[in-house]
């Protein structure tokens, strides 16, 4: 084999795999029946019943949260993902799978026009532990959540523009 060939081989092993709308998600499934950790989020101050709903779940150190996914799983670290429909009616809850008890930080985007990507004119954004929100993302231990064994349950408020910033709907 030419080194060539071996070279092309041993970079195409160490890419990370392709980007996909979908890593996380058959690890972030909740099942009915199924025991273990979970996170129950409840959200709160939606704009309209429009869009999807994405919820992801990180490690809650400032490096990890809201990385790239790809990354993230490369290095085998946390990263879950749930996509569903805004329900037309009704309370609104999310279920996500957690890998076990321990610290992580959440983020739920109201997809409100489908295009998978935050858009701050059009979209929601909302975080564990309900941050006040600036220009930045906020810091990992200010959305941090501890997990417990079985389910955790969270209420999430959605931010949306209001002014030059964005913040709860009022």
């Amino acid at each position: 084999m030419g080194a060539a060939v071996i070279l092309a081989a041993l970079t195409a092993a160490a890419a990370p795999m392709p980007s996909s709308p979908d890593l996380g998600k058959k690890e972030g499934q909740c099942r009915a029946g199924e025991h273990g950790p979970a996170l129950l989020v409840s959200v709160a101050g939606l704009k309209d019943r429009e869009g999807n709903l994405k919820l992801e779940v990180y490690p809650a150190t400032d490096a990890d949260f809201l990385a790239d996914d790809n990354l993230l799983l490369a290095a085998g670290k946390v990263f879950r993902r749930v996509e569903v429909p805004v329900p037309g009616a009704g309370p609104v809850e999310l279920c996500i799978r957690l890998p076990g008890p321990g610290t992580y930080a959440a983020s739920l985007l109201h997809d409100r026009d489908g295009n998978r990507k935050f858009g701050w004119r059009v979209d929601g954004i909302g975080f564990s532990s309900n941050p006040k929100l600036g220009w930045s993302k906020p810091k990992a231990a200010k959305v941090a959540f501890a997990a417990g064994a079985g389910l955790t349950r969270l209420s999430i408020v959605m931010n949306y523009r209001s002014g030059l910033g964005v913040a709860p709907l009022r």
